[in-house]
């Protein structure tokens, strides 16, 4: 077996580790850094110790999220952040922790699919319309009306007049949004082509993400080139002062995370809200209640 070769398997191994333990960092919502730390301690030590600042800066940082979240519904600010990028490159990731400790009817995704053959027949922006905050909301857009600049683009599903006639509108689009009260951010998750190979064949040979993988996700690893130039191009065009794009270099997972977060935070003069002291009542008890059993038949068995 060659040197690349062996370092390539590596590579395909780290990633379906990495996968499984954001699996598991998801499943333990509600441990602190130290319980972490105890789950984690056959690995080596410096594993550890990168794990433990990285549980350590993301809890942190999701207690300001939820900081954050209060003082916007106190304030009725609105908020729409939006999250681009190539196939693979993190987005689903870091909104899951945005939104992991948040509060869903505060803060929501907005994952809109293929356009239907009525929504074709729309103003482009027309159906995403809809999606966006009132007061007090936060809306995290996973993919966007940039769709039309990468992936319509690069496909083919939009003609030459169409993509023109995007570039023209997207930026009057955007200021009516920040003129209407709306704090408009935009994310773009960049990756190298060589972590984008090796987080497709770890999702080729791990049976639990192999759904991620569509066929438009693997043409779109054919047209690479075709995507950079699309990327820069969007870029240079809404690149504007009312809702500049930010560039997320996230070949590493969970600094890109982290870096994410830290900087949607900082873009937001947001203060912590006074809550009053949460007291719980007593249960109120009455000599005539009465608790009647569960019918067998419909309680689901103890396999476990």
């Amino acid at each position: 077996m060659t040197k690349d070769r062996e370092q390539l398997i590596r590579r395909i191994r780290e990633e379906l580790t990495d996968s499984y333990d954001e699996e598991r960092e998801l499943e333990h919502d509600d441990q602190n850094t130290d319980e972490i730390q105890a789950l984690l301690a056959t690995e080596t030590d410096e594993y550890r110790e990168n794990r433990r600042i990285y549980f350590r800066e993301l809890f942190r940082m999701q207690a300001e999220l939820v900081k954050l979240q209060d003082w916007i519904v106190k304030t009725g600010k609105k908020v729409v952040i939006l999250f681009e990028g190539r196939d693979a490159a993190g987005k689903g990731g870091v909104i899951k922790r945005i939104t992991q400790r948040l509060n869903p009817r505060v803060c929501r995704v907005a994952a809109l699919p293929a356009p239907s053959d009525r929504e074709r027949t729309q103003w482009y922006f027309q159906r995403f319309i809809s999606h966006l905050p009132a007061a007090g909301e936060i809306v995290l857009f996973d993919r966007s009306w940039y769709n039309r600049a990468g992936v319509e683009r690069v496909m083919g599903f939009c003609d030459d007049q169409q993509y023109e006639e995007f570039f023209r509108t997207v930026p009057e689009f955007e200021k009516m949004l920040t003129r209407s009260g709306i704090t408009l951010i935009k994310y773009w998750f960049s990756i190298s082509d060589e972590e984008q190979s090796i987080r497709f064949l770890g999702r080729i040979h791990d049976p639990l993400k192999q759904w991620k993988l569509s066929p438009m996700d693997l043409e779109s690893r054919r047209r690479w080139e075709e995507y950079t130039k699309a990327k820069e191009i969007m870029l240079e065009r809404t690149h504007i002062p009312e809702a500049p794009w930010w560039v997320v270099e996230a070949d590493d997972k969970k600094k890109a995370r982290l870096n994410c977060i830290h900087h949607l935070l900082s873009q937001i003069e947001y203060q912590e809200v006074d809550h009053p002291a949460v007291v719980l009542p007593p249960r109120e008890r009455h000599d005539n209640y009465v608790r009647h059993p569960v019918p067998k038949e419909i309680i689901v068995p103890a396999r476990y």
